[in-house]
């Protein structure tokens, strides 16, 4: 999606952990500078190769407004309890016509005891996304679902039982086996399930549902 929407300069990844995400950008040939208030992620970026790293907020990093041409929120939004004033703090910070990309979870039905687990306020529709991102101040210019093959597992394995009570508290290893893609069988039918979307993701096509969101946004001039 990136190479369908280009960026205007390098990916400012507001946010971005220990630089995963930023990594694999930075290595299909996109420039990243990785913005991350947590020192361990911050070092953990270094550690990956990053030369661009910057261990603070988007709000105390003192950015010039208008200086910002390209950014990434992957997972982020969904932390944050006023996200319209969050996008709204980033948009000042944005040249005009500066891309945004990110990613939230998908579908309030699915909310479970992970999102508690990892300090969400909130899932999101396409609908709702869009709506965020424009009174902030950005212009929608692509949304989509992704990872379709997910949505009846998570609604399955997390979201009922959370509702009958059965599970309110994760161990730490319970929460690193289930985000791991296993080997053998199993993860070639992963495997084939990512590229049959990955390909129509690469064709600007859009997926109806799916476990998380997917935009690309311009910022405008708000009127």
């Amino acid at each position: 999606m990136v190479r369908l929407f280009p960026p205007d300069g390098p990916i400012f990844d507001v946010g971005g952990g220990n630089g995963y995400v930023a990594k694999g950008l930075e290595g299909e040939g996109f420039p990243c500078v990785l913005i991350e208030p947590g020192p361990r992620g911050a070092a953990n970026g270094v550690k990956r190769g990053l030369s661009n790293v910057i261990c603070a907020t988007v709000e105390d990093a003192n950015f010039k407004p208008g200086s910002i041409g390209a950014a990434g929120l992957f997972d982020v939004v969904e932390h944050i309890e006023n996200d319209v004033s969050f996008l709204g703090g980033l948009h000042s910070l944005m040249r005009p016509g500066g891309r945004l990309y990110l990613t939230v979870p998908a579908f309030q039905a699915l909310w479970s005891f992970e999102d508690e687990y990892a300090g969400h306020h909130r899932r999101y529709s396409t609908r709702t996304l869009s709506a965020c991102l424009r009174q902030a101040g950005f212009e929608v210019e692509y949304v989509s679902y992704f990872f379709w093959f997910l949505t009846l597992p998570v609604f399955l394995l997390r979201t009922v039982p959370g509702f009958l009570g059965l599970r309110k508290h994760k161990p730490a290893e319970n929460h690193a086996r289930e985000h791991s893609t296993g080997s053998g069988l199993v993860s070639l039918v992963v495997d084939g399930l990512l590229d049959f979307e990955r390909r129509r993701l690469r064709l600007g096509k859009r997926m109806p549902f799916g476990g998380s969101c997917f935009a690309v946004a311009r910022r405008v001039e708000r009127t």
